[in-house]
């Protein structure tokens, strides 16, 4: 607290308790704001990350290590995780439990070889550039690519094969390929014959996994790919199930937020300041932890209608809350002829519905504002048209957020963002000494 007090000080200074300031004294106020957060010095130390002793990017820095969670002061709330529970459960009747049951295409791949190219790729971090079905389709074509000794000894060339040598951070990436394949080599097994290696416990597994440094397999990602491999039934007759837990990514982040099941004492800091990811590390954690806790709640009251695992909660809220409801995907259009406005599923509509359902064509409208949709008595207009809910038969329709009430105090909190410590645009690229000027993150 030194540091952040005396940072204090310096700017209570500077101000010289006017309501106005001097260029002079402005010049100094954001002098000494850069410093303390965004320059070092010699000397300054340094902290373990990623497996290396990295230098403190700043007194902010050595400040945010010890103190963001007694900062953040991030709590579970059991009455908010009650209602959840009962708002997942209701969902779990209305569908007869498939809204946690997605399961994609596996293309006519084997058991083995679904979980060979799952196992081999899931460490890897896509940013959406692909799919199963592509890794699969390079499966096919050449199957040698997915060989764990081929991968160990050669590992940039499967992160070229696979398609993802052009995105960012590569070196991290041939590492994550070659630990990986180096694990399975070491274990003497295929990525199939691993769950026999376990006893065919799935938390004996995950705990091997997770603690294969530098392998890329965090809690998220592990959990991920263990859950795939028994909703797909690649495993079956396994035990520990129960353990795997809801994905943290920024949707079920930002959903566990919104409902309140978790709570801080002061909203989420920018990326800029939470620098190294302590704030995304720790609310990561602590989401996961909240949606284990719904879950135990809604086993409790109605174990004869609850999924089997808190990872299961990941497919609905994940695909369905998080990408298609919770988002501003309803529109408010005005008409250029009249004064009306209306409302509308997309933001590519060029015609005033309202006109035009009373017989006049080519009224033009246009869109004036996009809301979410339970923030309007319409919003089951957007609803209707999600993927999921045109997915689902009729009689079984979703018409609005099941969560709508749950969120009514919270419906705007954000998501915590990360920015990586490693790559050209990461904070160890970033690096700027005090009074030297410059430095920062690079666009």
């Amino acid at each position: 607290m030194e540091k952040l007090a005396k940072f204090c000080t310096e700017i209570k200074e500077a101000i010289n308790d006017n309501n106005s300031l001097s260029m002079e004294e402005a010049r100094r106020v954001v002098k000494n704001i850069n410093d303390f957060l965004y320059t070092n010095y010699p000397g300054i130390g340094s902290t373990l990350e990623l497996g290396e002793y990295r230098e403190y990017f700043s007194d902010f820095h050595r400040f945010w290590e010890v103190h963001h969670k007694e900062i953040l002061d991030c709590k579970i709330d059991d009455n908010k995780c009650e209602k959840v529970a009962d708002a997942l459960r209701s969902i779990y009747i209305k569908t007869d439990g498939n809204a946690f049951r997605e399961l994609y295409d596996t293309c006519g791949l084997s058991k083995q070889d679904i979980c060979r190219v799952r196992f081999l790729t899931a460490n890897q971090d896509f940013r959406g550039s692909l799919d199963f079905a592509s890794l699969a389709k390079r499966f096919k074509t050449d199957s040698s690519i997915f060989d764990e000794e081929l991968i160990f000894e050669e590992p940039s060339e499967f992160v070229h094969k696979i398609g993802i040598s052009s995105l960012s951070q590569n070196d991290k990436r041939i590492t994550y390929a070659q630990t990986i394949s180096k694990f399975l080599l070491d274990n003497g097994c295929s990525p199939f014959e691993l769950i026999d290696l376990y006893d065919r416990n799935i938390a004996q597994l995950r705990a091997a996994i997770i603690g294969c440094d530098g392998a890329g397999y965090g809690n998220k990602k592990t959990d991920m790919f263990l859950r795939d491999m028994v909703v797909l039934g690649v495993w079956d007759n396994v035990s520990g199930f129960e353990k795997i837990d809801v994905a943290s990514d920024v949707n079920t982040i930002k959903v566990a937020l919104r409902t309140g099941i978790i709570k801080t004492e002061i909203p989420l800091v920018s990326s800029f300041l939470d620098i190294f990811c302590y704030q995304y590390g720790y609310i990561e954690s602590m989401n996961a932890l909240a949606w284990r806790r719904v879950w135990e709640i809604w086993n409790k009251k109605y174990p004869s209608e609850c999924i089997e695992s808190p990872c299961l909660i990941d497919y609905f809220v994940y695909k369905v809350i998080g990408k298609q409801f919770c988002r501003e995907v309803l529109f408010r259009y005005e008409c250029e002829t009249h004064e009306h406005t209306f409302m509308w599923h997309s933001g590519r509509n060029k015609t005033c519905q309202v006109c035009l359902k009373n017989g006049i064509k080519r009224v033009k409208a246009q869109p004036i504002a996009k809301i979410m949709p339970c923030t309007s008595e319409e919003g089951y207009i957007s609803i209707l048209e999600t993927p999921y809910v045109l997915s689902l038969p009729e009689g079984r329709k979703i018409k609005e957020c099941p969560f709508k009430d749950i969120c009514k105090d919270n419906r705007y909190l954000q998501p915590p963002k990360s920015i990586s410590i490693l790559g050209q645009t990461g904070w160890t690229s970033a690096y700027a000494r005090k009074d030297e000027g410059g430095g920062g993150l690079m666009a």
